[in-house]
């Protein structure tokens, strides 16, 4: 089969190898790259393919082997290897240990900060925060609900002070 010839018959194939291209990256401009690359590899190659077969088939098969090439190459270049002594993968966050004593000194100074608090917007402060109502606190503290909801307000006012720290 002449060079021409074989150019006809490729461009004539190449019309089905589009989708299975998409289909392959799932992208449509990795798409015309893998297609331009594998009509690139074939032309190259045109020698190794044998007249009265599959030619169809050939270049899928081509596509198929320069998808997987390209897949293993970008792979390695995402890993990155330390080559000291200890020998470990860098690039793997899912193995970092939380030991949770940071919590536990933020708690530790939250409580601290409560602590501080004067005891008029202390004891409201800490009646809502464990789950009672603006009315309820009022009833059992015998004070108007404006003055409740005035005193949680500046008690939260002055632990936000009090904790700017840990503001991020």
């Amino acid at each position: 089969m002449t060079a021409l010839e074989f150019g006809y018959h490729i461009a004539q194939s190449s019309k089905s190898l589009r989708p299975f291209a998409v289909r392959l990256t799932r992208d449509t401009e990795e798409a015309n790259d893998l297609l331009q690359e594998t009509l690139l590899k074939a032309y190259i190659h045109r020698e190794k393919f044998t007249d009265g077969t599959n030619l169809k088939a050939w270049l899928y098969t081509i596509m198929k082997n320069t998808f997987i090439t390209n897949y293993q190459r970008l792979a390695r270049k995402k890993t990155f290897v330390d080559t000291t002594e200890n020998l470990h993968y860098l690039n793997a966050p899912s193995y970092v240990t939380h030991n949770g004593g940071e919590g536990n000194f933020i708690m530790q100074d939250i409580h601290r900060a409560i602590a501080k608090l004067e005891e008029n917007y202390r004891k409201p402060f800490v009646m809502y925060f464990t789950g009672y109502k603006y009315h309820e606190i009022a009833d059992m503290l015998r004070l108007p609900i404006g003055t409740v909801k005035n005193r949680i307000h500046l008690a939260r006012k002055e632990l936000k002070e009090a904790l700017a720290a840990y503001k991020r």
